[in-house]
C-alpha cells in the first residue's frame, strides 16, 4: 500500500503513465444526481471512470437507514472490476475540488483494506497546473472481481452512540455546515439539530482557500484540541448520512491521527427513530 495517500497532480499523472492506479472522478449533486455523470463525459482527468454517489458508493435506502448506507461489498466489488481496478492498484478519488464526496469512496476502500488516495484540491487543482482534460466515456479493460471483506471496527452504530450518550468516553464530530448543525435550517433531512453532545466540526474547516488540505501540523493541532485527551478511536465522525463525515477522518488520518471511527447513517438515520434525542443550538 502507498504511505502517501494525498497526491499532487503531478504525483497522479506519474501513476497514471506507469499504469499503476485507477483514477475516479466522484463529482456529485445532491440537488441534481444526474450532473455529476454529465460533467465527467464533458471533461475529467485523462482514464478517469465515474463513481456515482447513490448508485455505486450506496445501497438502496431502507425504511430504517440514512440516505447513503452502505454498498453491499459484492456489488461494490463488481464496480470496482468493471473501472479496472484490481489489488495491487492504488485507486485515486477526487471530485471538482474540495473533494467532500471523494473522501466518502476513499473511506470504503479503506474499509474493505484495499489502498486508495485522494488527487488534493480535486479537478480544479488538476486544471489549474495546466493538465488537459479528456471528454466522453473512459472504457477500461475490466478486471475480475473479488471478495471484499469490511472491517467492521471501522464504524459505529447508532446502537452504540445511544448507549454513550451523557458520557465523556465518545466524541462525536459532525462535519454538516454550522446552521445545520444548530438546526437554523435544514435543507436535506426531515428534522434538524443534531446528536446530543455533538461537536461541530464543518469539513471545509480542513481546507486551505485554495481548496487543498491544510498541512498536516496544522490539522494535528486542530483535532488535538478536539480530542481532548481522549484516544483516537473514541472520535466518530458523522454527517449528514456518512459521507462528508468521511472528509474528516480523512483529514485525522493524513495529520497521523489514525483510528477515528465512523457511524456510517449519521444524522439521516438517527432520526428515523423518533425514541432518539434531538439537541438544537451550538
Amino acid at each position: 500500500m502507498s504511505a502517501k495517500f494525498l497526491l499532487s497532480p503531478a504525483e497522479l499523472e506519474n501513476l497514471i503513465d506507469a499504469g499503476r492506479c485507477v483514477v475516479v472522478d466522484c463529482r456529485f449533486d445532491f440537488a441534481d444526481p444526474s450532473k455529476g455523470r454529465a460533467d465527467w463525459r464533458s471533461g475529467h482527468v485523462r482514464g478517469a471512470i465515474y463513481a456515482n454517489l447513490d448508485a455505486d458508493l450506496s445501497s438502496p435506502i431502507e425504511p430504517h437507514t440514512g440516505r447513503h448506507p452502505l454498498p453491499d461489498p459484492v456489488r461494490f466489488a463488481r464496480f470496482l472490476a468493471a473501472g479496472g481496478w484490481s489489488p495491487g492498484k492504488i485507486l485515486v478519488a477526487y471530485d471538482e475540488g474540495p473533494n467532500a464526496v471523494a473522501s466518502r469512496l476513499w473511506w470504503l476502500m479503506r474499509y474493505f483494506g484495499q489502498p486508495a488516495a485522494l488527487l488534493d484540491g480535486g479537478l480544479a487543482a488538476w486544471v489549474a497546473s495546466g493538465r488537459p482534460l479528456e471528454g466522453g466515456e473512459s472504457r477500461p479493460e475490466a478486471a475480475v472481481p473479488v471478495a471484499l471483506e469490511p472491517c467492521d471496527a471501522m464504524v459505529v452504530d447508532a446502537a452504540a452512540i445511544e448507549a454513550a450518550l451523557g458520557g465523556s468516553a465518545m466524541r462525536i464530530l459532525d462535519a454538516r455546515a454550522s446552521q445545520r448543525f444548530t438546526g437554523e435550517v435544514e435543507t436535506l433531512d426531515s428534522k434538524a439539530g443534531h446528536i446530543p453532545g455533538a461537536v461541530n466540526r464543518p469539513f471545509g474547516a480542513n481546507l486551505r482557500l485554495d481548496g487543498r488540505f491544510k498541512d498536516r501540523d496544522a490539522l494535528r493541532r486542530e483535532y488535538e484540541q478536539l480530542l481532548e485527551g481522549r484516544h483516537n478511536a473514541d472520535i466518530v465522525h458523522s454527517c449528514g448520512s456518512g459521507v462528508t463525515a468521511c472528509h474528516n477522518l480523512f483529514a485525522m488520518e493524513w495529520a497521523g491521527l489514525a483510528g477515528s471511527r465512523l457511524y456510517a447513517g449519521s444524522w439521516s438515520e438517527w432520526i428515523r427513530d423518533v425514541r432518539r434525542p434531538i439537541q438544537t443550538g451550538s
